[in-house]
Formats: C-alpha cells, sequence, structure tokens
C-alpha cells in the first residue's frame, strides 16, 4: 500500500476491513485531496485494469463505504469464508463475494506484494489495488453455495462462467476518485451524505425501500403501509446499476419515481439512487442488501416476497421460495443491524376502490389485479393500463420508453451450418420486411461481416466469439434505435448466441432462427467445396467437421430448408413476427 494515501482510513483497513458505525461518518478508502493528486500520478506508471461496468460499480461502493466493513476486493480466505459461510474470515456477517475478477493474461502479469492501477472504460484511474492475493475459483461450488445452484438460467451464474474472468486479486483499496456520474446527480448520495442529510432533519428512524421497477399504486400504498408500521421516514432507494437483463433501465424507471414522489408528504420521504450491481441472489442477496442500506443509515428495510429473484431456473421452477430471503434476513437481523419490514401483497378491492393486503381482502370481495407480464403486454399492444394500478405520469413515461412492440427495434439472429442457406433466407426476409417500411431494415451478413470488421480475425474459438460479439453490438445499436437487425452468422457456441441475446433483449426483441438444415444437405450444397477440405484436413476448425456446433435448444424459430423454397421459409419467419407482435399485417 502507497504511503500517505488514505487520510480517511481507519487502520483496521490493513485487513481489508473498516468498522462500521451505525450513527456517525463511515470510513471511507478515499486518499486525501494531495495524496490523491500525487497518487495519480505514480499510477500512471502500474500495470492498469480496465474495470467492467459491475467492477465500476462494486468500487464505488468499496470507496464510499456502501460495501463497510470492506476495505477492499476479498482476499483468497475471506472469499472462501463468504461462499461457504457467509462470513469473512474473522466471523463477520458478508453473504455475498465481492472479488475482482481478471484474465488470465492480465494475472500473469502480476503478484501479491505490487499494485495495479484501476481505470473506468474512459481510461481514467479511480483507486489503487494494492494486492495481497491472487487464486482461481472453483466458480462451480461458489455458484452452488452462493446462488444454489450452477445453473446458467440464473444471471449471475451465467455472468460467473461466460463473462467474468478466471482469476481473482484481493487486496486493499486506495480511492483516488469516484465514478463520474454525468445523470441524475442530485438524486444520488454517498453514505456519508445519506447519514448526514438524515442528523440534519433530525430523521431516527429510516426504512428503506429497495426497488428495481417503477413505483404503481400498489407500491406507494405498501411503503405507506411499511412506514406507519416501522413509525419512521421512508427512504425510496432504488438500484441504477446492473440489475436483471431485461429489466426497464434506469434513466425511465428515475424518471418514474420522480414522477410519482409527489404523492409522498415532502417531509418524511426521500429518494436517492444507489449505483450497486445486483447479483439477483434471492436469500443471500437480501441480507446483503440490509447491510448496505445500514450503512446508508437506515434502521428498517422492506424485504419482498422472492426479493431479489432471478426467475425460472432451467427446469422451469423458480430458483427460491418465495420467503426464503425473509427468513434469512430475520435469522441475521440482530447481526445485519437493520430491522426487517415484511413485504404485503397489496391488490386493489374493487367494492372499497382501495389497496388492501391480500390476506386482510374479505370473502366474496373483487379483486383486481395486474402481473408485470400483462403490464409489459398492455405496453407492448397499446392496450389501456387502468388508473386504479398506476399513476398517469408513471404511464406515461413507460410509453415513451416502451412503445407498442411494431413500433419497437428488434433482431433476427440465424443462425445454421455453413451452407445451411441462413444468408439466402435473411436477403429474402430483408426485402420482405422492406417491403413493409415502416423501419430500417440492416443485414449483417457472417461473410460481409467478417470482410469489413473482423478481417483481421480467424476461426478459433476465441476469434469466432468475438466476430459474433461484434455483429451482436452492432445489432444491439440499430435494435435501440428503432431498426431491424438482420444477423446471419454461423454462430456455433450456445453461450455466445446467449451473450448476444442478452445485450440486446435490454433494447428490443431477439429472436433466434436456427436454420437446420442437416450436414449431409449442407455437405451436398457445398459449391466452393469447403466441406471436402476440411474432411481432407486442409481447413482447420471448421464447424461441424472439426469444430462443433450447438444445436439451439429453445430458438423462437426453427426452419428447415431441405424439400421448401426461400420465400416459403422466409414466410414462416413473416408469420412468427406477426405473433410476436413486432409487426403488423
Amino acid at each position: 500500500m502507497p504511503d500517505g494515501n488514505m487520510s480517511t482510513v481507519d487502520a483496521a483497513t490493513k485487513d481489508n476491513k473498516m468498522p462500521a458505525n451505525v450513527f456517525g461518518p463511515l470510513p471511507e478508502l478515499y486518499a486525501s485531496p494531495e495524496s490523491a493528486a500525487r497518487l495519480k500520478l505514480e499510477a500512471g506508471g502500474l500495470p492498469s485494469w480496465d474495470l467492467t461496468p459491475r467492477q465500476v460499480c462494486d468500487l464505488e461502493l468499496l470507496m464510499n463505504g456502501g460495501f463497510s466493513p470492506l476495505g477492499g476486493f476479498l482476499g483468497e480466505a475471506d472469499y472462501n469464508g463468504v461462499v461457504e459461510e457467509m462470513r469473512l474470515a474473522d466471523g463477520t456477517l458478508w453473504p455475498m463475494p465481492v472479488t475482482l475478477d481478471v484474465s488470465q493474461a492480465f494475472a500473469d502479469k502480476v503478484a501479491p506484494g505490487g499494485d495495479i492501477a484501476l481505470r473506468d472504460p474512459e481510461g481514467v484511474i479511480l483507486a489503487i489495488l494494492s494486492i495481497s492475493d491472487k487464486w482461481t475459483p472453483d466458480k462451480a461450488r461458489e455458484a452452488e453455495k452462493v446462488f444454489g445452484a450452477d445453473d446458467i438460467a440464473h444471471p449471475a451464474v451465467n455472468y460467473l462462467h461466460h463473462k467474468a474472468g478466471p482469476v481473482y486479486l484481493g487486496g486493499a483499496i486506495t480511492g483516488i476518485q469516484q465514478p463520474v456520474h454525468y445523470d441524475f446527480k442530485a438524486r444520488r448520495d454517498t453514505p456519508n451524505e445519506l447519514r448526514a442529510f438524515f442528523r440534519k432533519l433530525g430523521w431516527r428512524r429510516i426504512v428503506a425501500f429497495q426497488t428495481r421497477n417503477p413505483l404503481h399504486r400498489a407500491h406507494q400504498e405498501l411503503t405507506f403501509r411499511a412506514a406507519r408500521e416501522a413509525q419512521a421516514n421512508l427512504l425510496i432507494h432504488p438500484v441504477v446499476g446492473m440489475t436483471k437483463p431485461g429489466d426497464i433501465d434506469h434513466f425511465t424507471r428515475v424518471r418514474c419515481y420522480e414522477a410519482v414522489l409527489d404523492q409522498y408528504p415532502a417531509s418524511t420521504t426521500a429518494l436517492s439512487l444507489l449505483n450497486l450491481a445486483m447479483r439477483m441472489g434471492g436469500p443471500r442477496e437480501a441480507v446483503w442488501h440490509g447491510i448496505i442500506r445500514r450503512n446508508h443509515g437506515c434502521t428498517h428495510m422492506i424485504v419482498g416476497r422472492d426479493h431479489a429473484g432471478p426467475g425460472k431456473n432451467s427446469q422451469g421452477k423458480n430458483f427460491y421460495g418465495p420467503y426464503d430471503a425473509q427468513d434469512l434476513f430475520r435469522k441475521h437481523q440482530d447481526e445485519i443491524g437493520v430491522e426487517m419490514v415484511d413485504f404485503k401483497q397489496m391488490v386493489y378491492v374493487q367494492e372499497k376502490a382501495q389497496y388492501e393486503p391480500r390476506d386482510e381482502v374479505a370473502a366474496g370481495q373483487t379483486i383486481l389485479d395486474i402481473s408485470g407480464t400483462e403490464l409489459r403486454r398492455r405496453l407492448r399492444e397499446g392496450l389501456d393500463i387502468p388508473e386504479w394500478f398506476s399513476f398517469p405520469g408513471v404511464v406515461a413515461e413507460l410509453r415513451r420508453t416502451s412503445p407498442p412492440r411494431a413500433r419497437q427495434g428488434f433482431t433476427l439472429f440465424f443462425t445454421g451450418l455453413s451452407g445451411s442457406g441462413k444468408s439466402t433466407v435473411a436477403n429474402a426476409l430483408m426485402i420482405k420486411l422492406m417491403e413493409m417500411g415502416g423501419r430500417p431494415v440492416t443485414l449483417l451478413d457472417g461473410d460481409l461481416v467478417r470482410k469489413h470488421l473482423s478481417s483481421e480475425l480467424g476461426f478459433s474459438k476465441e476469434h469466432r466469439d468475438i466476430n459474433i460479439r461484434r455483429i451482436g453490438y452492432v445489432a444491439s445499436e440499430i435494435t435501440k434505435n428503432g431498426g431491424i437487425a438482420i444477423c446471419a452468422p454461423i454462430a456455433p457456441y450456445a453461450a455466445t448466441r446467449r451473450a448476444v441475446r442478452e445485450e440486446i433483449e435490454q433494447f428490443g426483441a431477439f429472436v433466434e432462427v436456427h436454420v437446420a438444415t442437416s450436414l449431409e444437405e449442407c455437405e451436398k450444397r457445398d459449391r466452393k467445396g469447403l466441406y471436402k477440405l476440411a474432411r481432407e484436413g486442409k481447413i482447420k476448425e471448421f464447424t461441424g467437421i472439426s469444430d462443433p456446433y450447438d444445436v439451439p435448444e429453445a430458438p423462437e424459430v426453427r426452419l428447415d430448408t431441405e424439400g421448401f423454397d426461400v420465400d416459403y421459409c422466409a414466410q414462416q419467419v413473416i408469420l412468427k413476427l406477426e405473433n410476436m407482435g413486432l409487426i403488423r399485417a
């Protein structure tokens, strides 16, 4: 650890931990302004790691005390304790690994005892990490213990296996500057800023409402009741870092929060944004959220039904039970230092024209409710959203960002063996969609992308992944801006296709089209003789011969081009798009 760099940090950070004080200011990991200026110059000569978006979120909460008592990224002993027992090596409760994952190539260049500079995606140095540990984790074990299953249907497990680097670095952090946020600056508060705010107003009991969704009338009633039950002021504390893939973007959500803020008494309610990268870890995540809210000065927290649940597993069942999070939180409540307020499912009672807890509704009364799925359907199809369900301002914001599906951008992603007919069907489909009009259509053919965007790449697995991710990035930009992207690469690997789907589904629909032409038929159609050369060993890493092809398990469309003409195949895709509401007949 460089000298003179942590004027605000307790000496306990030598063990990568900070003591937490529920009432007074929290220690932070930032160097003094004078030391920071010097360290920034010195850090220019250190090995640099460019942080991922998730790592930036984690680093910010490490530096500002949001992850107190952590003083850095977990070392191996703390990591093992957290994974196995939800405790740091010294016995302190901590449920979620906060680790710095890096590539093997970078890990080979650094060693314990050295320092590295941590930079944001723009190259700005945010902190120095003094490496204490370097190890290769058992990710399958981490998935099983932390998230309950080694199942890539869980977004955090998928991240663990397919996005996170293979090597972990641990060590103490010296903060140089906080990450820059250009949006909603007045709504972003550090733990110490919130604590100071509460002290200034004389708030002694504060109940936090954790959310990653827009607020509707049921949420308002829930938070009103929770504040009354706890006899506390209310902090609406939404997550604006990484949430579940497919969630509404935080820009829209914050505008929705601001649209309903006047429904709350200004003297008893505050709104602040939390730049947390959620893991959707259910029970463990609930405990984690409680510790984070304690650090932000809260005394109570609403724990929801299936709190931070990621949805269905690969077998179609929920990863966690509906009350598992509440049970685990209650078990550790004293250690967390935050009292749990049970989530009550609020429903609209037609006869009373008001919301009540479901378990308090008298027999024979009419319950009205709109699920999240139904809300998305109504937005997608431009249908009415009743005022008893949500606020006009919230609905207006949602309609701005989520127009009817037939006006949204989307991606058609063809995959199949070489010679399967992907490009031919994709070309026909492009023409049909252009004939319909309404949205720009772009064809990203595998061969053309190779020529113009990826000419330097070979056909190794690594290079194939890079090529497909490039295609996915371009398609995501087209989709985000309301266009139609038609992609026609081979895309042999399921994990890569899944990663592309996740990137695109942030902005619009992803329609996977598997052109399921048999290998035998593809060889018959091969005018260039590529299959023959591959079987002779003259072409290495050829999909279907010397390199595997992961057959899509559940594509939106599966086409059999043997015995069917191109026009018919293209029409099958058109019919599917109509069925999904992406185009109108």
